[in-house]
């Protein structure tokens, strides 16, 4: 069979009202991709897809294009722009669309924006399954940095001695944003404030001050703290893990071995990459699905 050639693509910003035809996108080639290799689609449906993206596309703080070829849309890319450094996805290319170059212009154009605005960074999480966008990601810049495990379930521990989770409160937030430029070098207030607005952020309390946040025990949630112990408070204090559920650094053995051992199951494995500035975490930490 002769190779593909590359599609002519126009580039555009994206509109709330694009994600109409970009979350079925979106949910076919997660869902093509997924069922290829024996995974669950990382979406219950395209309605979910279209949710996110309609979210993604109406955000402050988020830059998202769609490529269209011959007056249809082919895929579209996200960059979260709320931090010094940028998180970049979903990327999404129609299953009928792809081996064209869609991708990669996605990325370059995501890449291209994060430059012109002085990002220190950008970083990405890449289903490990997926031998294409690992070599695509790679070839344009990024490095593998953590091998991550998305983990499911409820644990059986239900807490964590001498630590107290509660809801996140607007005052938390200078000692969160310290903690994470402690444990990553930057902050991501902006996200973090918006998690509290929305009542989904919490805190860990040790010994009278604050050793942990998370934005969200969730895929598209982050959580950042000094010890593996404070993390463990967070995860046990939570019913269910939105969405395909958490992010975990199997790098990190001794949590990735709590987890098992208290009966929660690896769905995927998954891998954080990164352009740019990166920083070894000095601390325990979740990244989203963004970053």
């Amino acid at each position: 069979m002769p190779p593909k050639s590359q599609a002519k693509l126009e580039l555009r910003p994206a509109v709330p009202e694009d994600s109409a035809t970009c979350g079925p996108i979106c949910y076919d080639a997660f869902s093509t991709i997924n069922k290829t290799h024996g995974f669950p689609c990382d979406f219950p449906g395209p309605e979910a897809a279209t949710g996110l993206l309609s979210m993604m596309f109406s955000i402050p703080g988020c830059y998202c294009v769609v490529a269209e070829s011959e007056g249809r849309i082919v895929g579209s890319n996200c960059l979260d722009e709320r931090a010094v450094i940028a998180g970049v996805g979903p990327v999404t290319v129609d299953p009928s669309a792809q081996g064209l170059g869609v991708g990669r212009a996605l990325m370059r154009a995501v890449m291209d924006r994060a430059n012109e605005r002085g990002a220190a960074g950008i970083r990405l999480i890449q289903a490990a399954f997926h031998n294409r966008s690992l070599s695509l990601y790679a070839s344009i810049g990024f490095d593998v940095r953590e091998p991550l495990a998305c983990m499911q379930g409820r644990t059986l521990q239900r807490s964590v001695p001498g630590c107290t989770v509660r809801p996140a409160q607007p005052a938390d937030a200078s000692a969160c944003n310290a903690l994470s430029r402690r444990v990553h070098g930057f902050d991501r207030g902006a996200d973090l404030q918006q998690s509290i607005q929305g009542g989904t952020a919490r805190v860990v309390e040790r010994e009278g001050r604050i050793t942990g946040y998370t934005s969200n025990l969730a895929f598209f949630g982050h959580a950042t703290a000094e010890t593996n112990l404070d993390l463990q408070a967070l995860i046990v204090a939570v019913e269910s893990f939105a969405g395909p559920g958490i992010l975990v650094p199997s790098r990190n053995s001794a949590l990735f071995r709590w987890c098992l051992a208290n009966g929660l199951r690896m769905v995927q494995p998954m891998t954080l990459m990164s352009s740019g500035l990166y920083n070894e975490p000095s601390g325990a930490w979740l990244p989203s699905v963004m970053f």
